[in-house]
């Protein structure tokens, strides 16, 4: 006899946030649901940590949902720090029970990282950094890859150029201040002047007060010549009062930024994060050598999601905020 429900996996349960439609906070509910089916090439991941970012209260309110494919309900998060648990077919890069990072953002908006597991393909993975803590570990790989590919890749940033850094005290500001000093660049902050401090921790050589301040001018006050590289973070006013500063055939670099009200002369490019396991190999190379620093400001449980999406749609966290599981 051929008892194909005997013979069929029990599905796995696991606890996580999710919400049914657009909307705020209110609509996020802490419910038991299954955990996606393991599929050729992916892992099961135990979620130790899952950073939260401003594009996770973005995308639940609907701002992306013309640009990003989705299926209700929705897990949110795409930043997570854990253990590998369950492999499938040709998944062998990583052994169960290896400590790993990733930024999990699939194609469709769907399964996130506010939940004690996560489904992800084997590619996206990078063992984590071993010698900082899993709330740390989690918030890299968004606003880490973001830096990284925003002043590498996009912005080619050279050993010896000067950069202007908007919103540095933030998540992808503050990563992305520890990279272009890395790479050998005089680096301008502009922040609050509350934040200063931190920005000078992470290694900004100058920082610029963005209130009640002409930002391009300050800049060209310790940078005569002008920046090779404007990196945005924050865009609107302090933007576009920084282009002054941009010397010509300098590039700008966005992540907010799609370039309409631009000046179509400028060397422009927008960038929105992709998963990349090479790179998150060099940030952990960083992270270990301590080079790389990620203030957490403060934990959640899976239970204070909509508490934690509450605190990052005001803006103004300095350094990242984590759930914990």
């Amino acid at each position: 006899m051929n008892n194909r429900s005997a013979m069929t996996k029990q599905t796995k349960q696991m606890r996580a946030a999710t919400y049914e439609e657009f909307s705020g906070t209110e609509k996020i509910k802490v419910t038991t649901t299954d955990v996606p089916e393991l599929k050729e090439g992916e892992v099961l991941v135990r979620i130790k940590a899952a950073g939260v970012n401003p594009v996770d209260a973005a995308v639940m309110q609907g701002y992306l949902k013309d640009f990003l494919p989705y299926t209700f309900p929705v897990i949110p998060g795409w930043d997570m720090a854990g253990v590998i648990e369950d492999r499938g077919f040709s998944a062998r890069r990583f052994k169960v029970g290896e400590e790993v990072y990733a930024y999990a953002r699939r194609p469709m908006v769907q399964h996130g990282t506010f939940a004690e597991y996560v489904v992800v393909p084997e590619s996206y993975l990078a063992k984590r950094p071993e010698n900082i803590s899993w709330e740390e570990a989690s918030g890299i790989p968004l606003v880490g890859l973001t830096a990284y590919q925003s002043l590498y890749d996009a912005g080619q940033l050279q050993e010896g150029q000067t950069v202007l850094i908007l919103g540095g005290s933030g998540g992808v500001g503050s990563l992305g201040i520890q990279l272009a000093k890395e790479k050998g660049a005089t680096v301008i902050g502009v922040a609050s002047q509350k934040n200063h401090s931190f920005m000078k921790e992470l290694g900004a050589d100058h920082t610029i007060d963005y209130k009640d301040t002409d930002v391009g001018a300050a800049v060209k006050e310790v940078s005569p010549e002008g920046v090779d590289l404007l990196f945005d973070c924050v865009s609107g006013d302090t933007l576009q009062q920084s282009l002054k500063a941009l010397k010509s055939g300098g590039k700008l670099v966005s992540i907010l930024n799609h370039g309409e009200d631009l000046d179509k002369h400028i060397d422009f490019s927008y960038v929105f994060v992709e998963p990349n396991s090479s790179q998150l190999d060099h940030l952990r190379e960083l992270a270990d050598a301590g080079k790389l620093k990620v203030r957490v400001s403060e934990t959640y449980n899976l239970d204070e999601t909509a508490e934690a999406l509450q605190q990052i749609q005001t803006l103004h966290t300095t350094g990242k905020i984590v759930i914990v599981s």
